[in-house]
């Protein structure tokens, strides 16, 4: 064998070991995500997995020990702002934007879901993520969360609960500002495609008008959360969207008394008063919703 064969040879050996290699990791890299994931639950702290996994039928779910999230590369923070916490708190976990890299979400469903045991859902898109950089919190002060603080209500907040590291307002809507997803007693993690999530809650005509876009950003950060359109969004209200759209066009006066001050009206209800909505902001959603009543009968 010549030089110049002898080298021809070496330099195609070498090809031949890249590509075997190329070809060999990424299974090895699928099957790593895909060993944190298991069928059953193991433990009563497991973390429920769902929405859109790759190599997984959908509707499915997974599960993931506790253990094993403390396995995963670890942030750790000096929160002060948290208003789930008095004072200040040291808390540690992982990056909630690098889970569904992590855990082996499908192609383009990068957006979290976080669902509460009351069936609030709270939504991260790619704009949240990019802005506030929350975090699932495994430990607060170095506890697990058996020992965690109790919530506002007196409950425990585990299993699992989110945070930042800090949080600024990242916008402004009329006299909405953007809020803190904190939610605490979160049991499961869906990863989503953000499209398909917010798709039944786009306006659905006189996209255009200002106030109708300035309702839309207001909705689906606020009520989103508690009430769903065709099986997106939060449950934890039992009124559904196109309700909310009868009320916004039929019964003004009583959707603007009930989004500032809901108890006043029941006083059983759990949603939050929005008493800083203005007559801009509140006409805002009514034009919002307006757009749904307006297709349906």
């Amino acid at each position: 064998m010549n030089r110049m064969t002898r080298k021809g040879w070496v330099v195609g050996a070498l090809a031949a070991l890249c590509v075997a290699a190329a070809l060999c990791r990424v299974p090895t890299v699928q099957a790593a995500r895909h060993t944190l994931l298991h069928k059953t639950r193991l433990h009563p702290d497991d973390l429920e997995i769902g929405g859109d996994l790759a190599g997984v039928q959908k509707g499915e779910t997974r599960f993931v020990t506790y253990a094993d999230l403390l396995a995963l590369p670890q942030e750790t923070y000096t929160v002060s702002t948290d208003t789930n916490f008095v004072g200040t708190v040291t808390i540690s976990g992982v990056a909630l934007e690098k889970l569904p890299a992590l855990l082996g979400a499908a192609p383009g469903a990068a957006m979290v879901i976080a669902v509460c045991d009351d069936s609030y859902n709270a939504h991260y898109p790619a704009e949240y993520f990019s802005a506030h950089h929350p975090v699932l919190v495994l430990r607060v002060n170095g506890l697990p969360p058996a020992q965690w603080p109790k919530g506002s209500d007196g409950s425990a907040m585990g299993p699992y609960m989110i945070s930042h590291p800090s949080f600024t307002p990242a916008f402004h809507v009329l006299a909405h500002t953007d809020e803190p997803q904190v939610p605490w007693g979160v049991l499961r993690l869906d990863f989503r495609n953000e499209l398909e999530v917010y798709a039944p809650i786009v306006p659905r005509n006189h996209v255009h008008a200002e106030a109708v876009h300035d309702g839309y950003a207001i909705a689906r950060q606020n009520c989103f959360r508690c009430h769903a359109s065709e099986g997106e969004g939060g449950t934890k209200s039992p009124v559904q969207w196109d309700d909310i759209a009868g009320k916004a066009v039929h019964a003004p006066g009583y959707f603007d008394a009930y989004v500032t001050a809901p108890k006043k009206i029941n006083p059983d209800t759990q949603m939050a008063a929005s008493p800083q909505y203005d007559v801009a902001t509140l006409a805002a959603l009514r034009a919002y919703f307006a757009t749904f009543k307006e297709t349906r009968p």
